[in-house]
């Protein structure tokens, strides 16, 4: 998690802007519409900075941030690994209804100091009646509103006509948490080209439908949670929780 509080105040100023990536059009985006906050899922500091100037557009961005009123909390790999965050999303489409298999965490489950099941890293799905290669490509794309996925089938498979049954996912950039996992299918957004080779020689099939693909159509149910914890707060009155329409995916497919 990351956050940056701005120092300027301004009370009348109540709008909350989701994103996944604080670009500079979201930045525009946010100060057309006098946000006070920018939830965006990717931390914009990923590495330490030596200095904070005008120099480069993601400094740029913090320090106008910080001048315009607005704050930047960064929630990442905690919503993912919380119930009911981006990785149960994904599952979701994968099982096209809760009564067609079970979702489990891939890597243990993470407790709270209380010992309450707070959630866990990446998800397995187990599907109660095995399904084919295509149907379950259809599922996806269908699910992420994509044309196009990108597939790698195991080694020695019969190709889209696989038996499936279980399914090891992971928003975003999945290879190093899924690589070596039992599971019939790894589901994530990107996997280094030797992952890809190590997963399919094993025996395990790899879907991938870009890095941001499998996180952005989260933001409106993180939209309405959050409206709903907002409602339910006597000290929070009439702020509104909105979703960018400038955040996209960075690469087009042409």
């Amino acid at each position: 998690m990351m956050s940056l509080e701005s120092p300027v105040r301004n009370l009348a100023k109540k709008r909350v802007l989701l994103t996944i990536d604080l670009t500079t059009a979201v930045l525009d985006d946010a100060i057309s519409k006098d946000a006070s906050v920018i939830v965006s899922y990717h931390p914009p500091i990923f590495k330490g900075l030596q200095a904070l100037t005008l120099k480069t557009p993601l400094q740029s961005s913090l320090l106008q941030c910080a001048a315009q009123g607005i704050s930047i909390y960064s929630p990442h790999t905690a919503l993912d690994s919380v119930w009911g965050g981006v990785n149960d999303w994904l599952a979701d489409g994968v099982l096209d209804g809760k009564e067609n298999g079970s979702t489990t965490s891939l890597i243990g489950d993470k407790l709270s100091p209380g010992g309450a099941n707070e959630g866990g890293e990446g998800r397995l799905v187990t599907l109660h009646t095995a399904v084919s290669m295509s149907v379950l490509e259809s599922r996806i794309k269908k699910y992420l509103q994509l044309s196009q996925i990108q597939v790698g089938y195991a080694a020695g498979s019969s190709l889209s006509n696989s038996p499936i049954r279980t399914i090891a996912i992971c928003a975003g950039s999945g290879g190093s948490m899924l690589v070596g996992r039992p599971a019939d299918v790894y589901f994530t957004g990107e996997m280094s080209h030797h992952e890809v080779l190590a997963a399919v020689a094993a025996g395990t099939h790899v879907i991938l439908c870009g890095h941001t693909n499998t996180e952005r159509g989260y933001l409106p149910e993180l939209a309405t949670k959050l409206r709903h914890e907002l409602e339910n707060d006597a000290e929070v009155t009439g702020v509104e929780v909105i979703v960018s329409q400038e955040d996209g995916h960075p690469l087009q497919i042409v």
